[in-house]
């Protein structure tokens, strides 16, 4: 069972709308195995229309260049980290009776193609550049990240950072207009933690400002909300 929370009041009408959800699993992120996909992806054919898994696999390149890996090395290990996130969401679409699991996904060779979203990253980079306060929040946003995957004691530098947002720039897509890309109405974004840019974002309290029909909610396993 999942307990939803919309992360902010706004949230709550893409929620209630029922049309698309976009669920976000993370590259090397033991949290989704492929229980936890198959039960996730029971929930979104249950409460939604439509749906989408996210997978930033060719995003993750950046992440593990920022941890030290040369690039040709992190490239080989984003694909391969990629690809076995998606045979495991693969498999629980078709666990679930999904006949073509492929066509639910937005993973990097999806949205390469996908128009809206190139034109979104564009963005993404382009508010990253020239604002000042934006860029301020993305590169705490990816602190959070880097936080987690670096030994104890030790932070990530600015140079590190600068490399790693451009994980998080590639993500912003999915949180600022999820509808555009899927090519629905309303969509609501889910993931399992909450993140201080995206109450920002939502909140519109930052500068670039999501679609009206974009939401995010927060998911949580009932035996972990207890």
């Amino acid at each position: 069972m999942l307990l939803t929370t919309p992360l902010t009041e706004h949230c709550a009408t893409p929620l209630r709308s029922g049309r698309h959800v976009c669920v976000g699993v993370s590259p090397f992120n033991s949290y989704f195995s492929v229980e936890r996909i198959t039960a996730l992806a029971r929930w979104a054919m249950r409460e939604f229309e439509r749906f989408h898994f996210f997978v930033p696999d060719h995003a993750a390149v950046y992440t593990l260049e920022a941890l030290g890996y040369e690039p040709g090395r992190a490239q080989r290990k984003a694909g391969r980290q990629g690809q076995y996130v998606v045979n495991k969401i693969c498999r629980a679409l078709r666990d679930a009776g999904v006949p073509e699991p492929e066509e639910h996904l937005l993973d990097g060779a999806a949205l390469a193609r996908n128009d809206r979203y190139r034109e979104l990253l564009r963005d993404a980079g382009a508010w990253f550049l020239t604002d000042d306060a934006f860029a301020a929040e993305c590169l705490e946003a990816t602190r959070w990240v880097l936080d987690r995957r670096l030994p104890d004691g030790q932070v990530p530098t600015g140079e590190q950072l600068r490399c790693a947002v451009r994980y998080f720039l590639a993500e912003l897509p999915m949180f600022i207009d999820t509808p555009a890309i899927a090519g629905v109405d309303s969509s609501v974004f889910a993931y399992h933690q909450r993140v201080a840019f995206l109450e920002r974002l939502y909140a519109r309290e930052l500068a670039w400002l999501p679609n009206p029909a974009q939401g995010f909610v927060v998911l949580t396993p009932r035996e972990e909300a207890v």
